[in-house]
């Protein structure tokens, strides 16, 4: 595992935006070095897609080969396709659609069209093993889902990761990578999430969290409390990227 998680503060939410914008190009394009075809997890939420929309204005975006992206996403909500409340929705007007990605790499959750959320939460496990046998080592280590170059998290209020909340079943899931999820405490109810043994295949591993809502489930989470959020940590570098109120109660 990585070692201590490390904290950055920016002034305000719109600084956190362009600074975790700024990290983002950088960490991409160093992914690809060697002609490597990057991984990376998105999440959602009103920063992350103010990290989205920074990343589409900036000049610096050139840098990435936006082709050689393979895009996930760590939850989704369970909602019709284009329902602006999906995470993949949200990465698609703010970023995606403004890039020349490859649109066999984009990774997104299975909408809801009848199938229920425990089918499309095997649909997507098996994309993820199948993703990782492509990409499977020389030495023919394998794994059921690639390795993530980054992983970008939210959190919540209570100390929720991707649609992993406090409490649930789905937190000691550790036969499978992906997991449906009915009955969320925050709308709507019904969700797609990866499991903490998916996240665990990230490189790095950011959170990213602004307002002061979030601060007392940052302090409890970086103290190693009892919250989802203490759990993920990548294996090379686990970083919270914070703006001053979301860290106000770090001690």
């Amino acid at each position: 595992m990585s070692s201590a998680p490390t904290v950055q503060v920016a002034p305000d939410a719109d600084a956190l935006a362009a600074a975790v914008a700024a990290r983002f190009v950088t960490r991409l394009t160093d992914a690809q070095t060697g002609g490597r075809v990057a991984h990376v997890v998105l999440t959602g939420g009103r920063v992350a897609s103010a990290v989205y929309r920074a990343v589409a204005d900036s000049a610096a975006r050139t840098a990435i080969d936006w082709q050689r992206v393979e895009f996930w996403w760590g939850d989704e909500r369970f909602l019709p396709d284009g329902d602006p409340e999906r995470n993949a929705t949200q990465a698609w007007d703010a970023l995606l659609s403004k890039v020349d990605l490859d649109p066999d790499k984009v990774h997104a959750m299975a909408a809801d069209t009848g199938q229920g959320p425990e089918a499309a939460a095997t649909a997507y496990a098996e994309q993820l093993a199948a993703a990782a046998a492509a990409s499977a080592s020389a030495s023919g280590e394998t794994a059921q889902v690639p390795a993530f170059d980054l992983v970008m998290l939210g959190v919540g209020p209570d100390g929720h990761v991707a649609s992993l909340f406090p409490g649930f079943p789905q937190l000691t899931i550790d036969d499978t990578t992906a997991v449906a999820v009915h009955d969320s405490p925050k709308p709507p109810p019904t969700r797609v999430s990866l499991t903490f043994p998916a996240l665990a295949h990230a490189a790095e591993i950011w959170f990213v969290v602004a307002g002061e809502d979030k601060a007392d489930a940052v302090q409890t989470a970086l103290s190693g409390g009892d919250v989802p959020a203490a759990t993920p940590q990548g294996k090379e570098r686990t970083v919270w990227l914070l703006d001053n109120a979301a860290a106000s109660k770090i001690k």
